[in-house]
């Protein structure tokens, strides 16, 4: 604790000094001639200590309480593989500097994602490598008044991969399928689905910004059953993050991928290609679309499922294109 400054009552305080007689004075006189007395003066407060070390001995103590959980293994995660502690406190962490300083990302409409209960974010897809979604969770925690997080659905091959498996399921990914994205919306969660998939990453830089097919629309019937709203969103910014002006077929046959891309700078420079352009971001989340009001039988409705899709795909390429026209610059 740090100590206290005690300030005396009696030490310091100036003593009345009488006047040295040196004639005799009439009493009135005498009271005119006499000095003012003066009341105390605290002595001055000193300057409150720096509180650098105690916010670094909270940061120190705080890291080292986190990686003691973390080895007794005295931490939660959901049925899903969701780590709310390390996602705050790591994985958050390691993307915000992309997001706050490389990226720069602007979001609008964040008051159009309810405050509480479940809701659907469908968002458009791009920038050959899926960082887009990993900003759009960034966005959500950060910029939504009650730091809600977002879920998203991701496809089969992200939980392939060895490392990025694991990763995924610590912050709070799921398998793109319905029963999960149901699970996760009648239980209250915010729901991420980028219905474009590897169409839409994997699309050539002339088609940036132009949506693709958003598949039979089975977001808008899991939505449906599960009674939330379905929140548009558009991003703008990252179709340039990788311009894909080629793509290997060949050689993503053989790796097993869905496309290998060939920019102006990968593989030419080898690894230094891999650093994606530091494009302005937008991301807008739109009015978002009820669905509570219909029947129980909608979900299996093809024609109500087609409409609600289209109707969200229009809503979503309408702002994209009001975006492009406000912008200013790519990288401004």
């Amino acid at each position: 604790m740090a100590d206290a400054k005690v300030i005396p009552f009696d030490e310091d305080r100036p003593r009345r000094r009488m006047p040295r007689r040196v004639r005799s004075v009439p009493a009135a006189e005498q009271v005119a001639q006499e000095p003012a007395a003066q009341e105390p003066v605290a002595p001055a407060p000193e300057p409150a200590p720096a509180e650098r070390g105690d916010g670094w001995d909270r940061r120190i103590a705080g890291g080292l309480a986190f990686l003691r959980r973390r080895v007794t293994g005295e931490y939660e995660v959901d049925d899903f593989g969701y780590d709310k502690e390390l996602t705050d406190q790591v994985l958050m962490s390691l993307i915000r500097p992309l997001y706050d300083k490389y990226f720069r990302v602007e979001v609008k409409g964040i008051e159009n994602i309810p405050a509480k209960g479940g809701a659907l974010i469908v968002a458009n897809h791009s920038g050959t490598l899926p960082l887009d979604g990993l900003m759009l969770q960034v966005a959500v925690h950060d910029h939504h008044p009650a730091e809600r997080h977002l879920r998203l659905l991701a496809a089969d091959l992200v939980f392939m991969l060895p490392v990025v498996n694991e990763l995924a399921r610590k912050a709070g990914h799921t398998l793109a399928c319905a029963e999960d994205a149901q699970r996760l919306l009648e239980a209250g969660e915010l729901v991420g689905v980028m219905p474009e998939g590897f169409k839409g990453i994997g699309k050539p830089f002339g088609d940036r910004y132009k949506l693709q097919r958003f598949g039979r629309g089975g977001f808008v019937s899991t939505a449906l059953r599960a009674g939330t709203p379905i929140v548009p969103c558009s991003i703008v910014g990252a179709e340039e993050i990788y311009p894909m002006v080629g793509n290997a077929k060949t050689l993503a046959r053989l790796l097993g991928i869905p496309y290998f891309p060939i920019t102006p700078t990968f593989p030419w420079l080898g690894p230094l290609g891999a650093v994606p352009l530091p494009t302005k971001w937008t991301i807008q989340f739109g009015e978002p679309i009820p669905t509570d009001g219909y029947a129980a039988e909608a979900a299996e409705d093809p024609m109500l499922m087609f409409n609600l899709t289209d109707q969200v795909r229009e809503q979503i390429q309408h702002t994209l294109y009001k975006l492009l026209v406000q912008r200013r610059s790519v990288f401004f």
